[in-house]
């Protein structure tokens, strides 16, 4: 999967998402060709307890403002909604 691909199906499945925002872009000074994407599957809490999900990880590939790099956001392949790791 793209980055565009993974914005398109992002703000389709959460239209008041921030990820992508114009808004929340300029303000970290980043580009959308500074993000990549990476399959994953990881340990999440979900209603069920802990389980292994498969998720999308967004990872910027340089630093921008406020020194951001690296993963920033575990988003579920099959609904594109955002997923906190467990620990």
């Amino acid at each position: 999967m793209t980055i565009h691909e993974l914005k398109y199906n992002y703000e389709l499945n959460n239209p008041e998402g921030f990820f992508f925002s114009r808004k929340t872009m300029k303000f970290f000074g980043d580009r959308l060709s500074n993000f990549g994407v990476r399959k994953a599957v990881i340990k999440a809490t979900t209603t069920k307890g802990i389980e292994d999900l498969e998720v999308y990880d967004l990872i910027r590939k340089r630093p921008v403002k406020h020194g951001l790099y690296g993963h920033c956001v575990y988003l579920r392949r099959d609904n594109f909604k955002v997923v906190f790791a467990h620990k």
